[in-house]
């Protein structure tokens, strides 16, 4: 069996979706679809999901799997598009989505209805598992951390690593999300460094720093030798203390609130209303609840105080 990989790149949101397929057999899976969404106007677009699907029929590929890494805070997903087109497909996730459902059930206000047990993916994953697609085998390793349902699937000498980790410049992913951890994701990076050197990592997201060109393929031994946050030698509590530190100064994702109340749900848009549309909910202060309060006049900083737009 020869496994080919091809990647697509969307640049709005610096993600990268995955190809996995058999050129002899034909069978095919995709990882981490992307669905274009523009926050301004509030619109769906399908120009990156459109990319895969013409890619698929192109080469006359019969699709077994979505495979979603972890429920994206950063794009939404194309998961149930891809399976309006290829109903024979199914979508699967990690089995510990179920905890990322249980905490942003509450957030978003979701309806009693709605399961947080992972029913709205046809299959879960967990450590150890072994997936097949037709004449395609994957291993399942779980790599929680920047969530707790993170998972990496390994075919053959290739990683895809999802949020996990990025390339070598780029470092790792963040842990502040709810019931994301640092201690975690160091355990899980270090798992995947147990790997031969010569193993195969494809990131989830590239963001290109300095301008460079786009980079997507690196190696564990790379990673080990040179990764800017986590290098083979550094220790637990230097790691942690960085990402927590690091975490601390970043700004939530420009489409966390949209993406994820999707993505628990496999990728599916909210119903739609008597009105004839569909509504996402964005909460207010989700994330910062002490912020509720008015602010006190007094508490305004002015030009003459620091702060005060010096």
């Amino acid at each position: 069996m020869t496994t080919t990989i091809e990647p697509f790149y969307d640049p709005n949101t610096s993600t990268m979706t995955y190809v996995v397929f058999d050129p002899d057999s034909r069978d095919a899976v995709v990882i981490d679809p992307v669905l274009d969404y523009d926050p301004a106007a509030s619109a769906l677009s399908y120009e990156s999901v459109n990319r895969v699907t013409e890619f698929l029929r192109s080469r006359e590929l019969t699709l077994h799997y979505v495979l979603e890494t972890h429920a994206h805070a950063d794009h939404l997903s194309g998961s149930q598009i891809l399976r309006g087109r290829f109903p024979a497909c199914k979508i699967a996730i990690g089995k510990d989505i179920a905890k990322v459902q249980k905490t942003f059930k509450t957030i978003f206000d979701l309806p009693a209805s709605f399961a947080t047990n992972g029913s709205q993916f046809d299959e879960l994953f967990r450590e150890g598992d072994v997936g097949r697609a037709g004449s395609l085998e994957f291993r399942v390793i779980a790599t929680p951390g920047h969530t707790p349902a993170c998972i990496t699937y390994q075919f053959g000498d290739a990683l895809f690593v999802g949020d996990t980790i990025f390339m070598p410049d780029m470092g790792t992913g963040r842990c502040d999300f709810p019931a994301g951890s640092a201690e975690d994701l160091y355990a899980s990076i270090r798992k995947l460094y147990e790997l031969p050197d010569h193993t195969r990592m494809f990131v989830g997201h590239d963001y290109q720093p300095g301008g460079r060109d786009l980079a997507f393929e690196t190696t564990v031994g790379e990673q080990k030798r040179s990764n800017v946050q986590l290098p083979g030698n550094r220790t637990r509590d230097e790691f942690v203390r960085f990402r927590e530190q690091r975490d601390a100064t970043l700004a939530a994702p420009r489409l966390l609130l949209q993406s994820v109340q999707v993505n628990v749900d496999a990728g599916s848009l909210p119903e739609t209303k008597a009105t004839g549309l569909r509504y996402l909910k964005i909460p207010i202060n989700a994330f910062r609840p002490d912020q509720d309060e008015p602010i006190a006049l007094e508490d305004i900083p002015t030009a003459a105080q620091p702060g005060g737009g010096q």
